[in-house]
């Protein structure tokens, strides 16, 4: 049988050994844990459950928890209260070698003076597992990281990609009901990142494994994710699919931190639906969630794919609803798409992107005009905005 078969099985909904809760193996269960360094609270009473054969990421800026999770499933931290399963059994106690998960980290860390096939061996033969079974088990890994035709090289002889893939290979060997990813991808180079976050999805698809992915980079999050977490202080801001995360952001700071808004700050207008700022009357066409109260401080953000540009005509200041006037600053290519840098103010700038197709013929220095749609807006109470390191203010000049 090989190894991905082997997977495939074992990720059935039988319970394993030992659960008397149901719980299907790869399951990971995050029950009220929270993890504490002296008087700092790196992780603070976080629940989250994760389904068997889910890829999940953990998306946040540094300090947010995420890396300290993981590392509690992983079983290099103990929490200081509450509980870790995973398949239904309690982690708690339980020694990183014995806990049927495996961790892939930015760092492969692999042996310098052992080939590609004795590195990903190597785990095999502490635990005394048959030779035979040894070999074949490598075979099949290193046919899953498509590095079998590279079996009797060095890790000095590799890329950083195929380094990735050895590293890959020497953590499904053990077929793991969970495998834990900690920004695994963060030293490759743009392109190879990319592709290796299709080669991480299709392979988590055909395996069926779970996968617990942690980054900071929210392309990653959003290419390859059926869940994403997005953590700050220790605890869950948002828990959804890439879409709700993208389109529908429960929190000025989830909506700050995926993508790229720009913020209007100012008070809350008609009724709660709209932000009246220095420099644009920003309605949404939906009522804010909070809702915000009329005269109470608020945050309008639209995203720059939804801000049209044109150049202006004539002096006069518009007064229109969701038009802002103002100062062509830059211009940059960015292939498919054009961005341009507007400055409102002396306190705000804006930023906007269309399809290069569709690019308005103006030019640093021209008066421009910028407009969006009530349906692109989102609204938010202006203290929910509270900076702890995730939240992105408006770009200044």
């Amino acid at each position: 049988m090989t190894q991905a078969s082997t997977i495939e099985a074992e990720s059935g909904t039988t319970p394993a050994p030992g659960n008397s809760r149901g719980e299907a193996p790869g399951t990971v269960v995050i029950d009220a844990v929270t993890k504490r360094y002296g008087d700092a609270t790196a992780v603070d009473g976080l629940s989250l459950t994760i389904k068997a054969g889910e890829f999940i990421s953990l998306l946040g800026p540094s300090g947010c928890g995420k890396t300290t999770t993981l590392r509690m499933i992983a079983g290099f931290e103990q929490p200081d209260a509450g509980d870790i399963r995973v398949s239904g059994r309690s982690l708690l106690g339980v020694p990183p070698y014995r806990r049927d998960v495996n961790t892939v980290f930015q760092a492969y860390a692999l042996f310098p003076h052992m080939s590609v096939a004795e590195n990903v061996a190597y785990g095999l033969q502490q635990k005394r597992t048959p030779k035979s079974e040894i070999r074949e088990r490598v075979i099949d890994a290193l046919d899953l990281a498509q590095m079998r035709g590279f079996a009797d090289r060095k890790p000095t002889q590799l890329s950083g990609g195929q380094q990735q893939r050895v590293a890959l290979a020497r953590a499904l060997v053990n077929r793991p009901s969970v495998l834990l990813l900690d920004e695994p991808l963060g030293a490759l180079d743009r392109q190879l990142r990319e592709e290796m976050q299709l080669e991480l999805k299709l392979l988590q698809s055909r395996l069926g494994i779970t996968f617990v992915f942690v980054t900071h980079d929210q392309g990653e999050a959003l290419s390859m994710s059926d869940r994403i977490a997005i953590m700050r202080n220790g605890g869950i801001e948002q828990l959804a699919d890439a879409d709700t995360v993208y389109a529908r952001p429960a929190s000025a700071y989830v909506a700050a931190f995926v993508g790229q808004q720009n913020f209007f700050r100012g008070r809350a207008a008609e009724g709660g639906g709209a932000v009246d700022s220095t420099h644009a009357l920003v309605r949404g066409a939906t009522p804010a969630s909070p809702a915000l109260r009329e005269g109470e401080a608020g945050l309008a953000a639209v995203r720059p794919e939804f801000v049209r540009i044109e150049a202006a005509a004539g002096d006069a200041a518009s007064d229109a609803v969701n038009t802002a006037r103002g100062t062509l600053l830059g211009v940059s290519h960015l292939g498919e798409t054009m961005q341009y840098l507007v400055r409102l103010g002396d306190d705000q700038s804006l930023i906007v992107r269309r399809p290069t197709p569709e690019a308005p013929q103006v030019s640093v220095g021209d008066a421009v005009v910028c407009s969006w749609r009530p349906e692109s807006v989102l609204l938010f109470p202006a203290d929910d905005a509270a900076s702890d390191g995730g939240f992105v203010a408006p770009p200044t000049a």
